[in-house]
């Protein structure tokens, strides 16, 4: 499996995993179809610059001849207001420290002027780029419109861009859904993210960083606060990471095939202003003599306490959100209010999943009322290796840590399977699979 890592030591913006990408060996020249495609006025240009010492690629966008871009600003349809932003005045204590400086002054007469979410979709639709990039590209759009909207208190098709801004942000946004889909990543794993600190100036006024919609695309991902005080993560480049990445961890377990680096506009004293993608294979990929190591993660946690329950209605309950893709399902026995017997019921869930999982308790239990709470968890690296046993193949998993194996069994179903097939004791299947792999691994 084909594993990308984003580490965000210095945030990550549009343009800067725009440049990382092509640092890893996407073509420009699938860029500059992309943004033809769009038909929109736009064009792109990548060098190759310098960042505290180290290369990186460097991705700019020109709207109408113009390469500096006012940062992508929402305006919600029922919301009258006149903004203008000079964000060079001294008084503007957030520097734009990514994808584009501002040296000019915009102002938004209307909030009607600018691409609303219908029509950046129908864009993308008729564009000639890959179906998963339209896709990936669109679910992108939804997720920054959705995040405004909730902000604004009124719905995502209400939301607009504004107009230059959403000329640049299609670009950011459109272009990595290609880049992704030219790389073939199976996962994408970030890293904890630097929002940066001080105040940034937008729609909603002088507020701190992150900016509201930064915030919102944030939820429940690990962040932090360090160096300079700028803004580090821009609402476009929260919305990648919302889209494409489903797990925040340290640095995983891979083979490394290549590392890259997108840069940011501007240059700090303490630290390189980049993003680096890292791509390798996973270690579960790897064979029996790949190094391994404990991974770290968050899941959600999901409980319900239920006195009124049938025990068959809650056998089906947890054998159907396993099937929807709980990592874990258990139940535990308790004594509730006025001495009646009863059950907690605990879901393990990817984050993602957690609201999912949360509609199918309700829909399949009595609760009124779900506990959930995000919490970490260190996994070790674990690999499948099969033996062969009397009755046929059984797998077995191997867990280690630091090059030592730490457990191992042989897979249940596997030995189900046989056990059901060759009429014998299943502890005589799984004892004889035990027994082929410890042969194995003395060999």
């Amino acid at each position: 499996m084909r594993i990308a890592y984003l580490d965000c030591f210095s945030g990550i913006s549009g343009d800067m995993f725009l440049g990382a990408l092509v640092d890893a060996g996407v073509s420009p020249e699938i860029f500059e179809e992309t943004v033809a495609a769009l038909n929109i006025g736009a064009r792109l240009e990548c060098a190759k610059v310098m960042r505290g010492g180290m290369s990186a690629v460097k991705v700019d966008v020109y709207v109408d001849g113009q390469k500096d871009l006012p940062r992508e600003v929402f305006l919600a349809q029922e919301h009258q207001h006149d903004h203008s932003h000079d964000h060079q005045s001294p008084s503007h204590s957030h520097e734009h420290d990514h994808s584009h400086e501002h040296a000019h002054s915009h102002t938004h007469e209307s909030p009607g002027h600018g691409r609303g979410l219908t029509e950046i979709r129908a864009i993308i639709q008729n564009a000639d780029i890959p179906a998963a990039a339209k896709k990936t590209s669109i679910k992108i759009f939804e997720a920054l419109g959705a995040a405004e909207a909730e902000i604004h208190g009124t719905t995502p098709d209400k939301v607009h861009f504004h107009e230059v801004g959403a000329v640049d942000a299609m670009v950011d946004i459109v272009c990595a859904a290609v880049g992704v889909e030219a790389l073939a990543i199976d996962e994408w794993v970030c890293s904890p993210l630097n929002v940066g600190g001080g105040t940034v100036k937008c729609a909603h006024g002088t507020l701190p960083v992150p900016a509201p919609a930064t915030l919102k695309l944030l939820n429940r991902a690990p962040v932090y606060s360090s160096g300079p005080q700028v803004e580090l993560v821009t609402p476009t480049g929260a919305a990648i990471v919302s889209v494409l990445c489903h797990r925040f961890a340290s640095f995983p377990a891979m083979t490394i095939e290549k590392a890259s680096y997108g840069a940011g506009t501007r240059e700090f004293p303490d630290h390189p202003n980049l993003l680096r993608l890292t791509i390798g294979e996973a270690a579960e990929a790897l064979g029996p003599n790949a190094p391994s190591a404990a991974s770290n993660d968050t899941i959600a946690v999901l409980e319900a306490n239920l006195d009124d329950l049938s025990p068959q209605v809650l056998g089906y309950a947890m054998e159907k959100l396993l099937a929807e893709g709980a990592l874990d399902v258990f139940s535990i026995p308790v004594q509730m209010k006025k001495n009646r017997p009863g059950a907690i019921l605990t879901v393990l869930a990817k984050t993602e999943d957690a609201d999912r999982l949360s509609k199918l308790i309700f829909a399949e239990t009595t609760t009124l009322g779900i506990r959930r709470r995000d919490e970490h968890r260190q996994v070790l690296i674990r690999r499948w290796q099969s033996v062969d046993t009397t009755w046929g193949p059984v797998r077995i998993k191997v867990a280690n840590i630091n090059g030592s194996i730490s457990n191992y069994a042989p897979e249940y179903e596997d030995c189900r399977k046989l056990a059901k097939e060759k009429q014998v004791p299943l502890r005589n299947v799984m004892q004889e699979a035990i027994q082929q792999y410890l042969r194995t691994a003395k060999n």
